[in-house]
């Protein structure tokens, strides 16, 4: 029987391949669980919502606002909208508490493709200051405008 350093070469092989398994689904996790807008989002179907924040998750790979909305038959339903990352956000001059619980907020953004679900992804949110906050991905042409995040906190705005 054959040994490598005392132990059975036949375990030192499925050892080994145990590893190189876990490292491959470690590294793919990542990339299977992110999308591309066009993977979940239906650029045929742009939407605007328009109601208060109830939940804000401020979370990697993306944000999302729960919004709620009053629907065209006068109920209420929640709907989550994604957002770019933190960081991005960050970036833009979007900070976490300036999307808090009651807030009032408009998202202009793009249905899932799947239109029982009450889920978006957000393009712009507008404030009922008027002020506007690109709220996509990165490298998408997102507008990044010095004046405008300058202008926002001479106001005091988030």
């Amino acid at each position: 029987m054959r040994e490598m350093n005392g132990a059975p070469l036949g375990a030192v092989v499925v050892a080994l391949g145990a590893v190189v398994v876990t490292l491959a689904a470690v590294v793919a996790a990542p990339l299977v669980a992110h999308h591309a807008f066009g993977a979940e989002f239906d650029r045929n179907a742009p939407i605007r919502l328009q109601g208060r924040i109830v939940r804000l998750e401020w979370v990697n790979p993306h944000t999302w606002i729960h919004l709620e909305i009053e629907n065209e038959d006068g109920a209420s339903e929640v709907w989550a909208v994604e957002g770019g990352t933190p960081n991005v956000l960050l970036r833009r001059g979007l900070r976490r508490d300036c999307l808090q619980p009651g807030t009032e907020i408009i998202v202009d953004g793009y249905q899932a493709k799947d239109h029982s679900l009450r889920r978006a992804n957000g393009r712009d949110v507008t404030f009922t200051d008027g002020s506007k906050i690109f709220l996509g991905s990165s490298g998408t042409g997102a507008p990044y405008d010095e004046d405008l995040i300058r202008a926002r906190r001479e106001r005091g705005r988030c």
